[in-house]
């Protein structure tokens, strides 16, 4: 059975109540007991965590009525109704109205504790597939949130998935401008932190002496010019989720400090002997490799193996080229809103300019391409330029294949896989643009 579930027993007769309660409460079943319907209302809400058994005869509100209101307010919550000799036809009813099960006096208290039991393991299947149901809610808003088609993206959306649920510290790791906190954001909202503060700090944009101040706090007098107290991030971070940025920049001292929060769940503020209890989602992110800056002893080995439970790695840019066209029509969308212009239409010799772009600024540097697209702004990277020029040590060969690759599947993209369609914004016949498509290994609808 699960602990969460429990039992409200409404019952007026204290013998009986009693020994209701004593019954359930041996089967290890959580019961609370109430003597009127109106006392049950202020205890119940939807999506309440267990089950109702109501005697049927009650001062006020009668059973019968109990059981219509909670069909209202919830028509998966059971109700199972105890019934006199003579409320036979009264039991009757309250099956029409909603009611889970009714039990006739005189019963056995086995026979009590059979039927919660039974109607109890019919309420937790209805919290679960509930609480599934919530899950593909979450599901959509990180998939509008983590955008791309890439195998890339759909691999770091399964891992925020995975993890979300849990209150599991993570390390993000990737390139600047390929949205990290944007996944601490998914991590937070989609968890169990998401009541709380989301709270985030930049490691590398402050001296050490401020940087202790902000992520612990302080008392009034710790230092000169503390006139009263603050408090830190960390603390404000308490039952939601602290989002670190740049860790590898952080200093020594303070990993030792950050490294003793993470394994007591404790901090003490600048000035004080008084420890504070916190429970926070920690979130870090790097665009160095800790494990390298550790056996350079430029980075605590000990902290690095404590945040390196779980590790999502986001892929710069240009290795989900096929991404782009989606990510800026995305962004195009967003600045024509935001500064109230007429939405342009981004045509083909744009998307191959976008393509053509090593983005060394990644999402980042798209979205401000975007605004400046959206602002009718002149922008570098729309501008024509030589294609794939100089990428990554490639030969011109290799640096051709892989620009031919993306752009063959961004427009595949933007046709619903249409090769006619395709063919022809490529300017390209549809027997060639098929053997290339077999290729790259990519897929067409025909």
């Amino acid at each position: 059975m699960n602990p969460q579930l429990s039992v409200l027993l409404v019952e007026d007769d204290a013998n009986v109540r009693l020994g209701c309660e004593q019954a359930i409460q041996l089967a290890g079943i959580p019961v609370a007991t109430v003597a009127a319907a109106e006392e049950a209302q202020r205890k119940l809400a939807a999506g309440f965590p267990g089950v109702v058994v109501t005697d049927m005869r009650l001062p006020g509100m009668d059973g019968l009525q109990l059981v219509r209101w909670v069909h209202e307010l919830e028509a998966a919550l059971p109700v199972i109704m105890i019934t006199g000799h003579g409320d036979v036809s009264l039991a009757v009813e309250a099956m029409r109205s909603g009611a889970y099960d009714f039990i006739p006096k005189p019963f056995s208290p086995e026979h009590l504790v059979e039927v919660v039991q039974r109607a109890l393991e019919k309420r937790a299947l209805t919290l679960e597939v509930a609480a599934l149901r919530r899950r593909l809610e979450h599901r959509d808003g990180i998939e509008a949130m983590l955008i791309g088609r890439s195998p890339q993206m759909a691999a770091v959306r399964r891992r925020v998935h995975e993890v979300a649920g849990s209150a599991v510290d993570v390390l993000i790791r990737g390139e600047t401008g390929t949205g990290k906190e944007l996944v601490a954001r998914c991590l937070h909202d989609n968890g169990p932190t998401a009541k709380g503060n989301f709270v985030a700090l930049n490691c590398g944009g402050m001296p050490e002496t401020l940087l202790d101040s902000e992520l612990f706090g302080h008392e009034p007098g710790a230092f000169s010019g503390a006139q009263k107290r603050r408090i830190g991030k960390i603390e404000h971070a308490n039952g939601g989720t602290l989002f670190l940025d740049e860790l590898e920049t952080m200093p020594m001292a303070m990993q030792i400090k950050l490294l003793r929060v993470l394994q007591e769940r404790q901090l003490e503020r600048l000035g004080s002997n008084q420890p504070i209890k916190v429970a926070c989602r920690v979130v870090a992110a790097t665009k160095e490799d800790l494990a390298v800056l550790a056996q350079k002893d430029r980075f605590r080995a000990d902290l690095y193996y404590r945040l390196n439970v779980v590790t999502i790695d986001l892929p710069p840019l240009r290795e989900r080229r096929e991404d782009i066209p989606l990510l800026f029509e995305h962004f195009v969308m967003q600045a024509a809103e935001r500064y109230q212009r007429p939405l342009p239409v981004v045509a083909p010799e744009d998307v191959h300019r976008l393509m053509a772009h090593d983005w060394p600024g990644n999402v980042r540097e798209l979205r401000n391409a975007a605004d400046c697209f959206a602002l009718g702004l002149k922008n570098d990277v729309m501008a024509p330029a030589e294609v794939m020029e100089g990428e990554g040590g490639l030969s011109l060969a290799e640096a051709v294949e892989r620009f031919e690759r993306s752009l063959i599947a961004a427009e595949l993209r933007r046709n619903d896989g249409s090769l006619a369609r395709t063919s022809e914004a490529l300017r390209v016949a549809k027997t060639t643009l098929h053997d290339k498509i077999r290729k790259y290994g990519l897929q067409s609808g025909g």
